[in-house]
Parts: structure tokens; C-alpha cells; sequence
């Protein structure tokens, strides 16, 4: 039965990546997922003191991507892995950019190119003072820390340094921000850190009509130096927290019913290596560290995976 909800579970994903590229292939959108309404403007100021603005405006129908039923997956691959940088937007030069809060308050696209002079040498600072849209403090006992939502910065403070800017935070389910986005953020900055290069990095919410609370992100990034050899990725990570159901238009949530607690009762969320065969728990330094191809994340039963051929990781102990 769990091996095939598992072959299932790849079905679902093969089929939806499928239909994100049918997406491109007919609108002649090279980004296969875009926020509804991205209305990417900042004023950026020429050396002769000239303004210009930056924008993008592409949509998708984020029902495809809800509808998909990627349950207890952190996130999907887009575009067989391959961000949609324009020539014009690619630069070694550093910066960053953040798109105006839309009439419901909502953030937009924010676009960087991240390297060493960007990231911050201090803490991050105290963030609480803002108030995302959909904002609940929620709290639930079988969810990491306990709370449900975390303020979850678009490009990570570990990138850019910023701290309470209502433009770079949404409301985000602890699941997406440690499971979800944190290992690709970590690879970024490690490579930047390491290399001394830059990195194309752009994260995109995808909100559905008037909802609050955003189904996703896509997060791309691309390494400039190299042409994309140290960091390349196109990925769309889900808004979501097993267990729990989100009102996406209100942010309120509510328990998720249990309608086969025997058979989930020894059910735990890993991520597999699928190029070592080895298993580690979400949290674990070297899941983070994980390619975004050979990264498979799966809930289960641990033995069932050891009877596959699969080795716990002896860091973790999964």
C-alpha cells in the first residue's frame, strides 16, 4: 500500500511538471510559474542620476499547482531545473530589488544579484514588528517550534541582510521556510561564500486571486562566473504544513483530519539522497546540502526505505 502511494505521489509530480511545461511551450512564458499580479518596480538610479523601472508581469494558473496534491512535499522542479534569466538581467554586480506591495499588501518578486558585499557580517535583527498578510500566530504541538507560520524572507537574510522589510516577508508555514527553501538558500550562500562569485537569485510568490496567504514560491538562481556550473536551480516550493489545513484567503488554519492514523501512525518525513541511497531527517546539515536533482523528500516508515536498499545517515540517525 505504501509503495504505491509513493509510486503514486510520482506520478502526480511527473504529471504536473509535465503541464508546467506545456504552460511555456504555449503562452511563450519562459517562466513556467509567476506570480498572479508581479509588479516588479523599484526606481534604480543610472550613474546620470536618472530613475529606471525594472518590471515583470507574467501569470499562471496557480490552481494547476494547488490542485496537484503534493502532499508532505516540500517543493517540485520547474523547467527541468533551468532558471529564466534574461541576458539583460544577469550582471556581476551586486544588488537587490523588491517589488511594491500590491492594494491587498502583498509582496511581490524580489530580484538579486547576491554576492559577498551583500550578505550581512551581523545577527539578524528582531522582525516581529511586521505583519505579512494572512498573519496568524497559530501554534500546533507536532509542528517544529510550534508555531505554524514564520515571517519567511523572499531573499533570506543570509543573503542580503535584510531585516524587517515588509517588502522581502511573507506568511509561510514553518515546513516551507526549514524544509522548502532553507536548503536552497543555504546553497547559494555557501557557493558565494566559498567562490567569492555572484549569483543570479530570484524568488517569486504565487499568490491565487484575492488569497492572503501565498500557495508558494519559485526560487531560480544561477550562478554568474561559472555560467551556472557552481548553482543552477528553478524550483517551486509549497506553502504548506502536513497536518495542517490552510485558509489560503485568511490564513486561518485548522488541525487535518486523521482518516488512517494506523497506517501513519510510524510515518516520518525524510529526504533522500537518490545518488548515495542515504536518508536523512529535514533538518539535517547535509539534507540541506543536497542537489535539487538528486533530492527526493518522502514521509514513510524508515524500515520500509532500509528494506529498499537505503542507509540512515550517521550524522542525523534518521
Amino acid at each position: 500500500m505504501k509503495k504505491q502511494k509513493k509510486q503514486m505521489k510520482i506520478f502526480r509530480k511527473t504529471i504536473l511538471c509535465t503541464l508546467l511545461c506545456m504552460i511555456v511551450l504555449l503562452t511563450g512564458c519562459t517562466d513556467a510559474v509567476k506570480n498572479i499580479s508581479v509588479d516588479l518596480t523599484k526606481d534604480q538610479t543610472d550613474t546620470d542620476g536618472t530613475n529606471q523601472e525594472m518590471q515583470a508581469d507574467s501569470s499562471t494558473d496557480t490552481k494547476l499547482l494547488k490542485g496537484a496534491g503534493m502532499e508532505d512535499d516540500p517543493y517540485i522542479v520547474v523547467n527541468d531545473n533551468t532558471p529564466a534569466f534574461t541576458e539583460e538581467e544577469i550582471t556581476t554586480e551586486s544588488f537587490e530589488q523588491y517589488s511594491q506591495l500590491d492594494e491587498l499588501g502583498r509582496c511581490g518578486a524580489a530580484l538579486a544579484c547576491v554576492g559577498t558585499d551583500l550578505m550581512p557580517m551581523e545577527k539578524r535583527g528582531n522582525i516581529s514588528r511586521v505583519k505579512p498578510t494572512g498573519w496568524h500566530s497559530t501554534r500546533y504541538d507536532f509542528v517544529e517550534g510550534k508555531n505554524l507560520y514564520n515571517r519567511c524572507h523572499l531573499i533570506a537574510y543570509q543573503l542580503s541582510g535584510e531585516n524587517a522589510n515588509e517588502k522581502n516577508l511573507i506568511t509561510g508555514t514553518r515546513f516551507m521556510n526549514v524544509s522548502g527553501m532553507l536548503p536552497f538558500e543555504e546553497q547559494v550562500g555557501d557557493y558565494v561564500r566559498e567562490t567569492g562569485n555572484h549569483v543570479m537569485y530570484r524568488v517569486t510568490p504565487v499568490f491565487e486571486e484575492d488569497n492572503l496567504i501565498a500557495d508558494g514560491v519559485q526560487m531560480e538562481a544561477w550562478s554568474v562566473e561559472d555560467n551556472g556550473k557552481g548553482v543552477s536551480y528553478n524550483v517551486y516550493v509549497f506553502n504548506i504544513q502536513p497536518g495542517v489545513e490552510i485558509d489560503y484567503a485568511t490564513g486561518e488554519s485548522k488541525e487535518a483530519e486523521q482518516t488512517d492514523t494506523s497506517e501513519k501512525a510510524d510515518e516520518i518525513h525524510y529526504i533522500l539522497n537518490t545518488n548515495t541511497k542515504k536518508f536523512h531527517l529535514p533538518d539535517c546539515s547535509s539534507a540541506q546540502k543536497i542537489q535539487a536533482e538528486n533530492k527526493e523528500s518522502f514521509v514513510g516508515d524508515r524500515q520500509q526505505w532500509m528494506d529498499n536498499g537505503d542507509e540512515p545517515c550517521k550524522s542525523c540517525q534518521p
